[in-house]
């Protein structure tokens, strides 16, 4: 398995246009111009995120990458109603403002928070417990590698890159720091910050968007 998903990140990687090193792709300790208020000066229509001081454009999503985080959601509801863990599921466009800072927004295709919540908040405040982002050929180097590492450094404790061209999922332990497990469209996954209540069901979510085809 390390060696088949040691191939499949470096052809990513590659299709990126990236190097492998993310410290020589990004200086990560620079901030940009742009602020939180920047931000929220920005019409609603156009959808962007803000990191480290620099915004950037979003793709609309597609109807799989839609389907994917819809039916993920589903799962990921049920099984905390199920278990009655104090936890809360979101999508997006929600925003999180990471580090609690003026320099960072974010939105992740889904995120999971299992603290309390300021009532009336417009952004989450802080790193969710566990974030989900869907790999579209536009943002493939952003969630790979800066976002990744945004999330690790922020304290999010639990990571997955969906990769529908490729039909694979990477699942990123923060928490424990054990190396990234690689899992297909065909296996049922753990949800790691669930302590082994819940799990999300790949090959039901393949199946329901074939149904309609990848597009």
């Amino acid at each position: 398995m390390d060696k088949y998903y040691n191939e499949q990140l470096e052809k990513l990687y590659r299709e990126a246009g990236i190097v492998r090193d993310p410290a020589e792709a990004y200086n990560l300790s620079e901030k940009g111009p742009y602020t939180i208020e920047d931000y929220y000066a920005i019409p609603d229509e156009r959808r962007v995120e803000l990191i480290d001081g620099v915004i950037y454009d979003m793709a609309s999503a597609t109807r799989t990458h839609q389907r994917i985080i819809g039916l993920m959601y589903r799962q990921m509801i049920d099984c905390i109603e199920e278990h009655d863990k104090n936890c809360e599921v979101f999508f997006a466009p929600s925003d999180v403002q990471l580090d609690k800072d003026i320099w960072t927004m974010v939105q992740p295709d889904l995120f999971v928070v299992c603290e309390p919540t300021e009532p009336g908040e417009h952004a989450h405040q802080g790193a969710p417990a566990f974030v989900a982002e869907v790999l579209s050929p536009s943002n493939r180097a952003h969630d790979l590698i800066r976002k990744l590492y945004k999330y690790k450094n922020a304290g999010v404790r639990e990571y997955w890159v969906i990769d529908p061209e490729n039909r694979m999922i990477l699942v990123y332990d923060f928490e424990k720091g054990k190396p990234v497990q690689e899992y297909s469209f065909q296996d049922t996954i753990p949800v790691l910050i669930s302590e082994g209540c819940c799990e999300v069901d790949f090959a039901r979510i393949d199946a329901s968007v074939a149904r309609y085809g990848y597009k």
